[in-house]
């Protein structure tokens, strides 16, 4: 019924704007509250907008309705409800809306779009506000006390007088808009939390997780289930219905603080292949679907990783605990069993419930030595017994690795950073993280099962949580093009729909050059971001037809969800029939909801480095270092250190008057001194802010 009149009145506005009585002549509706309850909703849900007591489609008036998905300082972004694309919104026309707010933008005129490069529009109406949390710095100005954003506006936002009581300035704060206005430094702030000092990396990165709308601590009747569930045996029954590995050659690898081992390898080589046992801790097993946990882990989405902290996805007694593949005890695993030939071809797999004993705790680093050649004894002693595993292992990553550059998929070196803490939480050492075999092992095997996990889901049409990833944009394509061919390099075939292996030589060409770098930072940068979804289109990076994520259920919410699909598929026999009727829905919402957490997650990692980053070179304000220019702006110099800190010089500080040449070089027009994109240069630290993670070099 509220459907045949929900349509009955939005007919009746395509052609004529209506009034309340008008309404109640449509729909027959006599009870006044009833009638503005309908009106509601339809205005929640963007379909009608209300002027001066008349009723409109949006479409009527010029507008459309959309979503603020980002706000920046002097702009916003917002995401079209009707096909998703993305819009940019001047600062001037915003009219104070938030992110997460719902709102009706108008179409800036062409002519009137001064960067002609998206599509730009104005806020016009916010038809549902969100409740927007935002850090920043506590201020004193003229005996008031105002927040400093961190990102939101350059101006400060007045602090409600209620709120006044527990601060003081220069304290890191969250805060959420209590009366809002038509200008972002117009509104009024009331204080949510107090973190602290906002000179500590620890505090502001506390502040950045708290503000982010992450879930950072379980409550007291999760813990419970979480505990209760972790006492839980393997009683005789489970183990007589499982394959028991328990007596195979199987063991984890990973970093040396890891205590969340969701994945254990073992390997064996026959005459004709290698036979690859991945072994996937059973998370779906004690994580029933759709109950109290579950629902916990679909809205974390992902595991949190930052400095020395984690915020998991699951409660300690399950992530550390009853799932985690700890060594020599018994584990519920689901196993992916892999047959690959000699020359690194799939020829053969299948997925059993299995129950294994990891034979040893595998350490990254200590791998690494024993591959290196290490003699130490107490190493050897302790991996005596997988030693001959290990070694296969390599052998056929060597074949892997291969078939990976002669895909073409692009060889991009990692960019991230190690932050070493003291016992009081603060920055001593910034590394860039390395990537050793063993590392390289590991990867190459998960991605062995991530493909037979989606090359099964594919052929039987189940419903499926695929990782995808798109080509790069026309226009991300055309600024490579551009860049390249500034710095010398062919870029003839560079155009869309642009060909994985065109990256990659790219990147080889210049691999051992002061331009690897840059390359290796812009081909980056010019990708797609891989997502979740429920169709299979394959991944450009890894040149994979087929491709999910399958290894990770302990820390990605995607992985659990297939976990419990392939289950009842393969060990259940459930009907395709009957997995679409209960998934199909399921994978749409779950592959958004793992993409859009997964995106807050590396917002937060990245921001909380930034944080430490500066925290580090706080107290190094004054000395030199050796940095390479990694981009040119019209405002200065973006350089990064060898241990993957980067800064920014700006253009005032250099020796006299410099003229920007696109973004590949400054040239100071009288001198002809140049400062080019991959050049070395000596800096001296001119300034670090821990707060916003910024941090100023000049050229010596």
């Amino acid at each position: 019924m509220k459907k045949i009149l929900k349509n009955k009145i939005l007919s009746s506005l395509s052609e004529n704007a209506l009034n309340f009585q008008d309404l109640k002549k449509i729909t027959n509706i006599m009870n006044k509250n009833r009638l503005k309850e309908y009106i509601k909703d339809l205005k929640d849900q963007g379909l009608v907008v209300e002027r001066k007591n008349m009723l409109y489609k949006p479409e009527n008036l010029g507008l459309y309705p959309a979503k603020i998905t980002k706000n920046c300082k002097k702009f916003c972004f917002a995401q079209k409800l009707s096909d998703q694309k993305e819009i940019f919104i001047p600062g001037k026309f915003s009219n104070g809306a938030l992110t997460g707010d719902m709102v009706f933008l108008r179409p800036i005129p062409k002519n009137k779009n001064k960067s002609g490069k998206s599509e730009e529009a104005a806020v016009k109406l916010i038809y549902k506000k969100n409740e927007f949390k935002f850090t920043g710095i506590i201020v004193k100005n003229k005996g008031r006390y105002y927040i400093k954003p961190d990102t939101l506006t350059d101006s400060l936002i007045l602090i409600d007088k209620n709120s006044q009581k527990f601060i003081k300035e220069s304290d890191k704060v969250i805060a959420k808009i209590f009366k809002r206005a038509s200008s972002h430094g117009s509104h009024v702030a009331e204080i949510i939390t107090n973190c602290g000092n906002s000179k500590k990396a620890a505090v502001c990165a506390e502040a950045v997780v708290e503000s982010s709308g992450a879930n950072t601590k379980f409550t007291s009747e999760i813990i419970k289930i979480a505990e209760k569930i972790s006492k839980n045996k393997i009683s005789k029954k489970i183990k007589n219905s499982r394959l028991n590995l328990t007596k195979s050659i199987i063991f984890t690898i990973d970093s040396e603080e890891s205590k969340d081992l969701d994945d254990a390898v073992s390997i064996q080589k026959s005459n004709n292949c290698y036979h690859v046992g991945v072994h996937i801790a059973d998370v779906s097993h004690y994580v029933g679907f759709k109950s109290d946990l579950d629902r916990e882990a679909y809205e974390r989405g992902t595991s949190i990783y930052y400095a020395n902290r984690v915020v998991p996805m699951l409660p300690p007694p399950i992530s550390n605990g009853i799932c985690s593949l700890n060594p020599n005890v018994e584990r519920l695993a689901f196993s992916a069993l892999i047959d690959v030939d000699f020359t690194g071809k799939i020829i053969n797999y299948k997925f059993k419930k299995t129950i294994i004993r990891s034979a040893v705790k595998g350490i990254y680093k200590e791998i690494n030595a024993i591959l290196a050649g290490s003699k130490n004894e107490n190493l050897l002693r302790k991996y005596k017994k997988v030693l001959p595993s290990i070694i296969i292992m390599k052998e056929l990553y060597e074949i892997l690795k291969a078939n990976r550059t002669r895909r073409g998929s692009p060889q991009i070196s990692s960019t991230e950073s190690k932050i070493i803490l003291d016992n009081h939480g603060f920055t001593i050492d910034v590394k860039k993280r390395t990537q050793g075999i063993s590392e390289c092992i590991i990867e190459e095997f998960m991605l062995l099962a991530n493909q037979a996990a989606a090359t099964l889901a594919k052929k039987a049409n189940i419903p499926f949580v695929y990782r995808v990833h798109e080509f790069p944009s026309d226009e991300k394509v055309f600024a490579l093009k551009e860049l390249a061919e500034r710095l010398g390099l062919d870029g003839r075939k560079i155009k869309p729909k642009l060909d994985p292996k065109i990256m990659s030589n790219l990147l080889e060409q210049t691999r051992n050059t002061k331009l690897f770098s840059i390359m290796n930072v812009n081909i980056l940068r010019s990708m797609a971001k891989a997502k979740y979804s429920p169709n299979p289109i394959g991944h450009y990076g890894l040149v994979l037809k087929n491709y999910t994520h399958f290894t990770s259920p302990i820390r990605r919410y995607s992985d659990l969800t297939i976990h419990r699909i392939l289950t009842e598929y393969i060990c259940k026999k459930e009907s395709v029939k009957n997995l679409r009727k209960r998934y199909l829905k399921f994978v749409e919402s779950a592959s958004k909801q793992a993409t859009e957490t997964e995106k807050r997650a590396m917002l937060i990692e990245r921001t909380t480095a930034d944080c430490y980053k500066a925290e580090y070179m706080k107290s190094r304000v004054g000395e030199n270092f050796e940095a390479t220019i990694t981009s040119i702006t019209k405002n200065g110099l973006f350089v990064a250190l060898e241990n993957t800190i980067e800064g920014f010089v700006k253009i005032e500080s250099l020796d006299g008057f410099y003229k920007y040449d696109g973004y590949i070089k400054l040239i100071n027009p009288k001198t002809k001194k140049t400062y080019k994109i991959g050049q070395k240069v000596e800096v001296v630290c001119a300034s670090s802010d821990v707060n916003s993670g910024k941090i100023d070099f000049e050229i010596i």
